[in-house]
C-alpha cells in the first residue's frame, strides 16, 4: 500500500480538550455499556491500527481475548511518537492515552489522511473505561512502555530496552463496574474483523480467543478487497455475471465499489466511510444509486433496448438482485449522530455520482452480454413492480380500517394505542382458540395461520400482495409493506410469533422472519418482532404445584430442585408438549402469554449482512450452502431462526 507522504510526530500530535466526561457519560462516547459498547472498546483500538494500514505504514494487526477477559491488540504501524508534546509537556504517548481529542488525525497536517475511529477519542477513551491499560512502544529502536488505571496514569512512558522494528502492543482490561458484561463474543469480533480485511486490501488480521477449553483462532487477509468481500456475500447466490463489477479511483475523495448482480429479488448495499459501516447510508450511497439509475437507463435508451414508448427504468428495478459494498475515503467527515450512521459530506454525492457515471457506462459499453443479463432482469423487475402496484392498491383498499374489516381471523384488542398492543401470529387454529381464550383481550391480538406460507425468498412484490397466507399478516400489522412500510402505521407495539416447539413450527418462524426481513425490515430494526417461547415439558403431581421447563436444561434443573425438596423424580409425571394446541386457555396464558411470567426473544439485527446470508441460505434455492449449514448447525437447531 502506498505510504502517506506526512510527518507523524510530536507536532502532528494536537489537543482539543480533557478528559473529565468519559466515566461519567459513556455512553456519549462509545453509545452503550452493553455488550456493543464492550466490542466498541476493542474496534476503537484495533481502528488505530488500521488508520496506519491506511497511511501505508501497517500490514499486521493482531488481536487476543486472554484469560479474564484482558485484551490484547498488537500492530505494526510506526508506533505511537515518544517525544515529550509541545504543548502538554508530558509524553505524546501518555496525551493521546490521557488527553480527549487528542490524537493524530486532526487538521490538514496531521499525521494521516483519512482515519476511523472516534476522531481522536478512541484510545483515551478506552483507557478511561478501562480497570488498567498497559501500552507497549516500539519505536526509534526503542522498547517504551507506560501503564493507566481507570484513565490515571501509573508508570509514565519510559523506555524498557531496545527493539527493532516499530508498533504499538495495546492490554487492557474493561471496567467491569461500567459496562454489564465483560464476556466477549468471539463471533462478533471475528466478523468485524474479517469486514476490516475486506475494506483493507492486503491488510493481515488475526483474532484469537484463549478463554475456555477449546481455544478459537481465524485469519483474515484479502489481497482481492472489495471483489473478495462481494464473492464473499454471494458465495450462496446465483450469479447473473461471474466477476464482480469493480471501480476504484483515488484523489481527494478516494472511491472503491464492487458490484454483482445475482437472481434474488432483493438489494443489498453496504456502504462505508473510512472503514465505518454507515448502516444508514447517506450521500455516498445517494450519488451511487443516481448513477446507477442513470447509467443503466442510458444505456438502455442508447442501445434501443427501452423503446420510445416506454417508461424509464425506476431505481428500485434497477437494484433488484444486486449486491454492492461502496467504500469511500473522507479527510474530515462528517456524521449525523454520535454514532456515525449515516454520512453527511454533500460533496460526496457529486464525487461518486460522476466516478460511477463514467466507469460503468465504460464497463457496460466494453461487456455487453453482462449489461443484457442485467437488463432483462430490470425490464423484468419493472414488470413485476406494476403489477404489485395493482396489487397494492388493492391491499389498501381492503386495508382502509373506515370502510372495511380487519381479516376475518383476527381476534382485535379493545386498546387502539401500540405502544400497549400486542399481536399472536399463532401457528394453526386450535392454538389460536386457545390463545384467543387465554389472552388478555385489552391489550392482546390473536392472528391464526394456516397451510403453507409463501417463502418470498423466491417471490417477488406482486405474488406477496395476493398471498392469501402473508395479507392478513400485512392487513393486521399495518404500515404496508417493502418501499411503502411506515412503521409509525403499524397497529401493535410488539409483533409475536408462536410456533410449535418443533420443525414445522421453526420453517413457520423462519418463513414469517424472512417476510418481515425483506419487506418491513425496520419492524426488526426498531426491536417489534418478538419469538414466544412455550414451554416443552410440564411436570405434575398430586399436591404439587406444575412446573414447565422451556428446554432439556430446565428440566435437569428441575428435577434436582424437587429431589432436594424430597420428591424423587420416579414419582412425577412429564407431559412433553408436542404443540401449542395440547395447552388448554390457562397453561397458554400463565406460560406463554402472561407479561408478569412469560419469556419472549427479541429479535434483532446487529449484523445485516449476516442476516441476509443466513436468510438467503436457508430459503433460498441452492441445496447444498443450506445442507452444510444444517449439518454444522444441528445442536444449535432449536435456536435456529433466533
Amino acid at each position: 500500500m502506498e505510504k502517506y507522504d506526512h510527518k507523524y510526530g510530536a507536532d502532528q500530535i494536537q489537543v482539543l480538550e480533557g478528559l473529565e466526561a468519559v466515566r461519567k457519560r459513556p455512553g456519549m462516547y462509545i453509545g452503550s455499556t452493553s455488550i456493543r459498547g464492550l466490542h466498541h472498546l476493542v474496534y476503537e483500538i484495533v481502528d488505530n491500527g488500521v488508520d496506519e494500514a491506511l497511511a501505508g505504514y501497517c500490514t499486521e494487526i493482531n488481536v487476543v481475548i486472554e484469560e479474564g477477559d484482558v485484551i490484547s491488540v498488537t500492530d505494526n504501524g510506526r508506533g505511537i511518537p515518544v517525544e515529550i508534546h509541545p504543548k502538554t509537556h508530558i509524553s505524546t504517548a501518555e496525551t493521546v492515552y490521557t488527553v480527549l481529542h487528542a490524537g493524530g488525525k486532526f487538521g490538514g497536517d496531521s499525521g494521516y489522511k483519512v482515519s476511523g475511529g472516534l476522531h481522536g477519542v478512541g484510545a483515551s477513551v478506552v483507557n478511561a473505561l478501562s480497570n488498567w491499560t498497559e501500552v507497549t512502544i516500539k519505536r526509534d529502536g526503542g522498547l517504551y512502555q507506560m501503564y493507566f488505571e481507570k484513565g490515571k496514569t501509573i508508570k509514565k512512558l519510559e523506555r524498557i530496552g531496545n527493539a527493532e522494528g516499530t508498533g504499538t502492543k495495546v492490554r487492557f482490561l474493561a471496567d467491569d463496574t461500567i459496562f454489564e458484561s465483560l464476556n466477549y463474543e468471539y463471533e462478533v469480533l471475528e466478523k468485524r474483523f474479517r469486514e476490516i480485511a475486506f475494506l483493507t486490501k492486503g491488510l493481515k488480521i488475526t483474532i484469537e480467543d484463549k478463554r475456555g477449553e477449546e481455544p478459537k483462532k481465524a485469519e483474515f487477509c484479502y489481497e482481492g478487497g472489495l471483489i473478495s468481500f462481494v464473492e464473499y456475500l454471494n458465495k450462496n447466490k446465483e450469479k447473473l455475471h461471474k466477476s464482480p463489477i469493480y471501480i476504484e479511483k483515488d484523489g481527494e475523495v478516494p472511491v472503491e465499489i464492487a458490484i454483482q448482480y445475482t437472481s434474488s429479488y432483493s438489494e443489498n448495499i453496504y456502504t462505508f466511510v473510512n472503514n465505518i459501516n454507515t448502516i444508514e447510508g447517506g450521500t455516498h450511497l445517494e450519488g451511487f444509486k443516481r448513477a446507477l439509475t442513470k447509467v443503466f437507463n442510458d444505456y438502455a435508451r442508447s442501445h434501443n433496448i427501452l423503446k420510445e414508448k416506454d417508461s424509464n427504468l425506476q431505481g428500485e428495478d434497477i437494484r433488484e438482485g444486486i449486491t454492492a459494498v461502496v467504500s469511500v475515503k473522507v479527510k474530515e467527515p462528517q456524521f449525523e449522530g454520535q454514532t456515525k450512521t449515516k454520512l453527511g459530506n454533500s460533496e460526496v454525492t457529486g464525487v461518486v455520482q460522476s466516478m460511477v457515471n463514467e466507469a460503468l457506462s465504460t464497463f457496460l459499453e466494453e461487456n455487453p452480454t453482462v449489461a443484457k443479463a442485467i437488463l432483462e432482469k430490470c425490464i423484468s423487475a419493472s414488470r413485476a413492480r406494476e403489477a404489485a402496484r395493482k396489487a397494492r392498491e388493492l391491499v389498501r383498499k381492503k386495508s382502509n380500517l373506515e370502510t372495511s374489516t380487519l381479516p376475518g381471523k383476527l381476534a382485535d384488542c379493545s386498546s387502539k394505542n401500540p405502544d400497549e398492543c400486542e399481536v399472536y401470529i399463532v401457528e394453526g387454529d386450535s392454538a389460536g382458540g386457545s390463545a384467543k381464550q387465554g389472552r388478555d383481550r385489552k391489550f392482546q391480538a390473536i392472528l391464526p395461520l394456516w397451510g403453507k406460507m409463501l417463502n418470498v425468498e423466491k417471490a417477488r412484490a406482486d405474488k406477496i400482495y395476493g398471498n392469501d397466507k402473508l395479507n392478513p399478516v400485512i392487513i393486521a400489522v399495518g404500515g404496508g409493506i417493502g418501499v411503502d412500510f411506515d412503521i409509525t402505521k403499524i397497529r401493535y407495539g410488539k409483533v409475536i410469533i408462536m410456533a410449535d416447539a418443533d420443525v414445522d413450527g421453526a420453517h413457520i418462524r423462519t418463513l414469517l422472519l424472512t417476510f418481515f426481513f425483506r419487506y418491513m425490515r425496520p419492524l426488526i430494526e426498531n426491536g417489534n418482532v418478538y419469538l414466544a417461547q412455550p414451554p416443552l415439558y410440564k411436570l405434575a403431581k398430586k399436591g404439587m404445584q406444575d412446573v414447565y421447563c422451556y428446554t432439556d436444561e430446565d428440566l435437569e434443573k428441575a428435577f434436582v430442585e424437587l429431589e432436594e425438596k424430597g420428591i424423587p423424580r420416579d414419582s412425577v409425571s412429564i407431559q412433553r408438549y408436542k404443540g401449542l394446541g395440547e395447552m388448554n386457555p390457562e397453561q397458554l396464558w400463565e406460560t406463554t402469554m402472561d407479561p408478569e411470567k412469560r419469556t419472549l426473544i427479541k429479535v434483532t439485527m446487529d449484523d445485516a449482512i449476516k442476516a441476509d446470508e443466513i436468510f438467503t441460505l436457508l430459503m433460498g434455492d441452492e441445496v447444498e450452502p443450506r445442507r452444510e449449514f444444517i449439518q454444522q448447525n444441528a445442536k444449535y437447531v432449536k435456536n435456529l431462526d433466533i
